[in-house]
């Protein structure tokens, strides 16, 4: 068992942070992103990727994300959601309070500099 209180690895970077896990062969990342964050803005400038290209399979806990994908499909996620996103997208916090998602899919690279 492991608890979020004590991660294996934290990555920042500007507006935000990942704490990740390590629970057997599986990794579990929880995302706090501050408000003013956004993908492309904060992370985009360490992976260099036109989008972010880790899918994700999330649990929303707290504030909102606006989420675009590369087709132009668009949508929110807030406190309770839980939302499959694949490769190809863009996100930003809606409001004052800072988002955080529990990611069980795609945060084994998330933010890591190229």
């Amino acid at each position: 068992m492991k608890n979020f209180a004590k991660p294996d690895e934290v990555r920042e970077f500007p507006k935000g942070r990942v704490e990740m896990l390590k629970v057997g062969g599986a990794s579990v990342g929880r995302a706090t992103f501050l408000p003013g964050w956004r993908w492309s803005e904060s992370v985009q400038p360490l992976v260099k990727t036109k989008s972010c290209e880790a899918p994700h399979f999330q649990y929303h806990v707290s504030g909102r994300l606006h989420v675009v994908m590369d087709d132009g499909s668009e949508f929110d996620c807030g406190p309770g959601d839980v939302a499959l996103l694949p490769m190809g997208h863009d996100a930003w916090v809606v409001g004052d309070e800072p988002a955080v998602v529990v990611d069980f899919q795609g945060m084994i690279d998330y933010a890591k500099r190229v």
